[in-house]
């Protein structure tokens, strides 16, 4: 899958549109998290160190419901932006139309332009013709690097391809394709998956996927407990899903047929479901299975869980991690997520983590610069995972 690099186009003197995640948490103005800015930067440099005049940077931001809404502006991120970049970051009140012309046409070679954000208009997630291509009127080059929405055809990210002279991936867009797509199709072997998080429909074609090529897969946080209930165990107060209890039994009927080694949680630490409201409670560890859960449910792995996973990743050339490991947020409940992520980060080999939780686990533990790949992209990961075609990638062009 590989595809054509901005490294492949000609930008010197022509105005490069480049799509960008800048979905970043905003609590009164202020930007809590610019993780997402920050992994635009290469790219954006690229195209400013290469000529492009200028840089036209689009975006989302939120959910305004298709019409503009302050609460939902790109106007902070350009502020940030400009800071990080250390130049001046020109803010487009529109994506389109005049405000748009108008900044693009007043800026030339070394300027950056940020654009208003794309989902104050209905067009965006519709994939509207027109819209798309009063977009692509603002560029000669277009350059997708948000990965982290390539798994929707929107304007922006798939029907805009269709309207411009020239269109390449961006440097993120093209590590994403290449780790995953490594990970897939030809990882170092053994090949270990670490899947957790609250719910098995989440990760269900992911785990269906990774089955024929993985050689061993963990399974933590609350999904583990509709696979308990499928074995008949007890599960307390436990998130269950329980339409998928069927599902979870022929996970593991498919994992034994092909000799897969799969581990569930051994034990674990259980608290009053009172404690996901922030109550301090007494926890316990218990073997998973005893009826002493009562009502109560199961929040993190146990320590003996936690020693046998970090077994099997320790062994691991490649490891997948999406989702934690347990209810990561209240740090009681912590731990596991915390240990799987030193586990991770201590393999001798590539170690690629998806999810927000997962990558927020990483740089508690203080791990971060220790892990080979760091996804930005969420949904857009997860559906790479399951084999599903991301639009936003198949309709770049590929490699020449």
């Amino acid at each position: 899958m590989a595809k054509r690099s901005i490294k492949d186009v000609a930008l010197d003197g022509r105005r490069v549109l480049i799509r960008v995640d800048f979905n970043v948490p905003i609590k009164n103005g202020a930007i809590t998290d610019d993780t997402r800015i920050r992994a635009s930067l290469p790219t954006i440099q690229y195209a400013l160190d290469h000529g492009a005049a200028p840089v036209i940077l689009c975006s989302h931001l939120g959910r305004p419901k298709g019409k503009p809404d302050p609460e939902f502006s790109l106007k902070p991120v350009a502020a940030r932006l400009s800071d990080l970049l250390g130049r001046r970051v020109v803010f487009a009140e529109d994506c389109i139309g005049e405000p748009a012309r108008t900044a693009v046409g007043q800026s030339g070679r070394g300027a950056v332009v940020l654009l208003e954000n794309l989902r104050f208009h209905p067009e965006e997630e519709k994939n509207d013709p027109k819209f798309a291509a009063a977009l692509a009127s603002l560029a000669d080059v277009y350059v997708n690097d948000a990965f982290g929405s390539a798994h929707r055809a929107h304007a922006s990210t798939e029907g805009i391809v269709r309207h411009v002279k020239e269109s390449a991936a961006g440097l993120l867009m093209i590590a994403e394709i290449e780790h995953l797509g490594r990970v897939l199709e030809r990882p170092d072997r053994p090949f270990v998956a670490v899947l957790g998080g609250a719910k098995v429909s989440d990760k269900l074609e992911v785990i269906e996927n990774l089955i024929p090529r993985v050689d061993a897969l963990l399974i933590g946080g609350a999904m583990a407990y509709t696979f308990f209930k499928s074995r008949g165990l007890p599960v307390g107060a436990s998130l269950v899903e329980d339409q998928l209890v069927d599902a979870a039994r022929e996970i593991e009927t498919r994992a034994k047929a092909r000799s897969l080694r799969v581990e569930l949680p051994a034990d674990h630490v259980v608290a009053p479901a009172s404690a996901l409201k922030g109550e301090k409670v007494a926890s316990e560890v218990l073997a998973v299975g005893d009826p002493a859960i009562g009502d109560r449910a199961g929040l993190d792995i146990g320590p003996k869980t936690i020693g046998t996973f970090r077994g099997v990743i320790a062994g691991a050339k490649t490891v997948v991690w999406n989702g934690p490991m347990g209810v990561f947020e209240i740090d009681a409940f912590a731990k596991g997520t915390i240990e799987v992520a030193k586990a991770v980060a201590a393999i001798n080999g590539t170690s690629v983590i998806g999810g927000g939780d997962s990558i927020a686990a990483v740089a508690k533990a203080g791990v971060t610069d220790r892990i080979t790949h760091i996804s930005t992209g969420g949904g857009a990961s997860l559906e790479f995972l399951a084999g599903r075609e991301l639009p936003g990638v198949a309709a770049l062009p590929d490699k020449p």
